[in-house]
């Protein structure tokens, strides 16, 4: 594999998780079925019959079918999908932030898998596991060579069973094996601190069922270290989305009861839709407002929203509304441009079709697909630049994506990232060496968060050099 392809492989991971839907999950009988046109589905029939007796090797008629409608919904848009049994109970994991497995929030860093932050109280963290881990090996196998997808799933299993891995601790310069016992986790999509004395952060990585419980514990938890707190930073960086309810409750929090956060509109009756900051739209049926516990400072605690080319779907959608009511300073990149909303349809044998039913649009009207949030403030991701920024991938570079108004053909862009993509292998080929990778977030080398404290301070923040003039003059002409 050349270079450049090994480098779009790496950045072709934050692009996937960016095309994550912001999800109704529905189960709607319909009874009247529209009709099948006839000669197509002869076709079919005959495709499928040729297939099955003339292939070279016999062919499984099960996954034949299963492969056709697969083929049929992923023709429609990059995020409509079939789901399987299998990729359906996965999916479901995923939005339920349940899984079996060790328990860390995990990157990769030279190959090898890095632990950002072990899960608290989860296997991982009652071993002992520490951010900066380098996991080399697991079960005896090295982790270089392995994607993202392939160790992560080597290190999953079934409850019960243990895992080995080969750590090497670089404060320490040593490594170690550790042998853990897989359990079921909870994945937490929010963490939260204060950065420094009056000024808190949350990072909200994922709208998932917990999301909103967890939000406002950890919210709480700031409040009792600091009643008056002075600022927040809500940091939906790399945030690709999740349960549109969530996103509801996430900017009710902030905003007036009642205010508009989101309009849907589409070929379904119940896809049009305006969904309000009121429990009505966004609790549990059954529960009450998840949100009744929250301090009432937080509606007015002066408010910026991080955000960058990984923030889809929900989480525009969050800074969408902040930014519409003029609650919030948005600061960083333009966002990734997902304005769709995809429903969960489930079907017969533990099966389910994840479709596009409608588009979304802003408390002010703007549909945001193919484009995004452009935010009030241009953030460059590090005090040199950007580094990664125009490699990133948006919706409007996704094949068969919904065509977004007044889009155009971006060969600014294109050209962008080929030559971005071509300094950076240049680059690799001097030093022989990976590019650096960025702080984590939330970190005292966090040059964005950095920035957006010295906005809510109301000291100077050094602004994007690298945003071409015309965006800095959009962003400048939306805020008004």
């Amino acid at each position: 594999m050349s270079s450049k392809m090994k480098l779009v492989g790496v950045l072709a991971v934050g692009a996937v998780a960016g095309a994550l839907a912001t999800m109704q999950l529905q189960a709607v009988a319909r009874n009247a079925l529209a009709p099948l046109p006839l000669e197509e589905v002869q076709q079919l029939a005959a495709v499928f019959d040729r297939v099955k007796a003339e292939y070279v090797d016999p062919v499984d008629e099960k996954k034949l079918i299963s492969d056709a409608i697969a083929g049929m919904v992923a023709g429609l848009d990059p995020h409509s999908q079939y789901f399987d049994k299998k990729s359906f109970r996965e999916f479901r994991e995923s939005t339920g932030g349940k899984f079996v497995g060790i328990g860390i929030e995990m990157a990769m860093e030279e190959g090898l898998v890095k632990v950002v932050s072990p899960i608290e109280g989860s296997p991982a963290f009652r071993a002992g596991m520490k951010p900066g881990d380098l996991i080399t090996r697991i079960d005896g196998s090295p982790v270089k060579g392995l994607t993202v997808d392939q160790a992560v799933k080597k290190m999953r299993g079934e409850p019960n069973t243990k895992v080995v891995l080969t750590v090497f601790r670089k404060l320490e310069s040593r490594s170690f094996p550790v042998t853990i016992v897989r359990e079921e986790i909870r994945m937490q999509s929010v963490r939260a601190k204060m950065v420094e004395p009056g000024y808190g952060w949350i990072r909200v990585s994922q709208f998932q069922e917990r999301t909103v419980d967890d939000f406002v514990r950890k919210a709480e938890e700031l409040y009792k270290q600091d009643p008056n707190l002075k600022g927040l930073v809500l940091d939906l960086r790399n945030d690709p989305g999740g349960l549109l309810d969530g996103a509801i409750a996430l900017s009710a929090a902030f905003l007036p009861a009642d205010v508009v956060v989101v309009t849907t509109n589409g070929q379904l009756a119940e896809s049009r839709a305006t969904f309000r900051a009121s429990p009505e739209f966004y609790a549990r049926r059954g529960s009450s407002d998840p949100l009744r516990k929250l301090p009432a400072a937080m509606k007015n605690v002066p408010l910026v929203v991080l955000v960058n080319e990984g923030s889809a779907s929900a989480s525009e959608i969050v800074a969408g509304a902040l930014q519409d009511h003029k609650r919030a300073t948005i600061m960083g990149a333009q966002t990734f441009g997902k304005g769709s909303v995809q429903t969960i349809r489930p079907l017969p044998s533990d099966t389910a079709l994840k479709i596009t039913t409608a588009r979304y649009y802003t408390p002010a009207g703007k549909s945001i697909q193919a484009k995004g949030i452009v935010p009030d403030v241009w953030l460059d991701e590090t005090a040199e630049g950007n580094v990664y920024a125009a490699l990133r991938m948006r919706e409007a570079d996704l094949d068969r994506h919904l065509i977004g108004a007044d889009e155009k053909k971006d060969a600014d862009r294109e050209k962008a990232r080929d030559e971005a993509r071509k300094k950076l292998e240049e680059q690799q080929a001097k030093t022989k060496e990976p590019p650096k990778p960025l702080p984590e977030f939330g970190t005292p080398e966090d040059f964005p968060l950095q920035q957006a404290l010295n906005q809510l301070r109301g000291m100077p923040v050094m602004a994007s050099k690298t945003a071409p003039a015309e965006q800095r003059a959009e962003a400048s002409t939306e805020k008004k």
